[in-house]
């Protein structure tokens, strides 16, 4: 993938690589890219919330305890492994 960029954006973007502490100029845009899919799947993650709390309130059944205890377990290992 190439990106044009006018002088003024590539420069800042230098300067930006180099007081992160990133190698070069596509390392810090990953970190860019990185960071805002983490926003966009926190964003996610709130509405779920927000969405639960406006849902009708109802006792959970051992079964759907079980199958969330599964899914935290495995969205906790994938960010385990992911840092």
């Amino acid at each position: 993938m190439t990106v044009s960029l006018p002088s003024s954006q590539k420069d800042y973007v230098r300067k930006q690589a180099a007081a992160s502490g990133c190698s070069t100029p596509s390392e810090y845009i990953r970190r860019l890219i990185h960071a805002d899919q983490k926003a966009h799947e926190q964003e996610a993650f709130e509405l779920q919330i927000l969405a639960s709390l406006n849902s009708p309130a109802r006792e959970m059944t051992a079964k759907e305890w079980s199958k969330l205890r599964r899914a935290l377990r495995t969205t906790l290992t994938k960010k385990r492994k992911s840092k």
